[in-house]
């Protein structure tokens, strides 16, 4: 799998080369800076090809700004940074352009003459393939959502990354996205890396949870859960403890 391997110093960003490696993710030293305050401090991240990571935090922590970095929409950073060159981003608003058909945001910006057909297929895999004439005012948000995740999985990505896509969502309907990207990334076997606040949502969902704090991986979870995961099992309740005991919630906390 093809990945670029950058170094960068202040807002510098230099190359160094294009390699094959075991990690579909590897981040070393990253720090990130806005104004007097620094949001990410020497952080260390890796993520295996096919395996899904959950990233919690508190607010502020610097979750969104790490998934933003991986995307290439923020370079004003110093430290190493190697993706695969093909990734696709979910975010929590759909980002919908309001003038265009459903099957047209779907493979807006992709390289050459997409057609209709490549739009279709991925909206099929979403479940959504009978709105693809519609346009997106007229969409639920669950409907708009499952556009957003066809937008990404057209893109074939190697790395997906979803920056709280389910927020917006009522219980019901957040449910039903949950479990469609599962059986998404079970399907396409590319890596994820889900930020998110929701901690069930993380032990239903990930190979591995981690825990962010003031700018670091402060705490990581193996979930050795067999899929489909139950709520209600006492091993699965322990995981969820544990998890928000590190994120300051409940008795005991790191």
């Amino acid at each position: 799998m093809a990945s670029v391997l950058q170094r960068s110093i202040g807002s510098e960003h230099l190359p160094i080369h294009t390699l094959r490696q075991q990690s579909a993710v590897r981040v070393r030293g990253l720090s990130r800076r806005f104004g007097q305050r620094m949001v990410l401090k020497e952080l260390d991240l890796d993520i295996a090809p096919g395996e899904f990571v959950a990233l919690l935090g508190a607010s502020g922590c610097g979750k969104s700004t790490l998934l933003r970095i991986l995307a290439n929409l923020d370079r004003e950073i110093s430290g190493e940074v190697s993706v695969p060159l093909q990734r696709a981003v979910a975010f929590q608003a759909p980002r919908l352009l309001p003038w265009k058909r459903v099957w047209r945001n779907v493979v807006l910006g992709l390289a050459g003459n997409p057609n209709k057909k490549r739009a279709l297929e991925a909206l099929r895999e979403v479940g959504i393939e009978h709105r693809a004439d519609q346009w997106p005012k007229v969409l639920s948000g669950g409907e708009a959502q499952r556009v957003s995740l066809a937008r990404a999985l057209v893109r074939e990505p190697d790395l997906l990354l979803l920056d709280e896509p389910f927020a917006a969502l009522d219980a019901l309907t957040r449910m039903k996205a949950q479990q469609l990207v599962g059986e998404l990334w079970d399907r396409h076997g590319c890596a994820v890396l889900l930020v998110t606040h929701d901690v069930e949502e993380a032990v239903l969902l990930s190979d591995r949870v981690l825990v962010m704090r003031d700018g670091v991986i402060a705490h990581e979870e193996r979930v050795a859960l067999d899929r489909p995961r139950d709520v209600a099992d006492p091993e699965f309740a322990a995981l969820r403890g544990r998890l928000l005991s590190w994120l300051g919630v409940g008795h005991g906390h790191a």
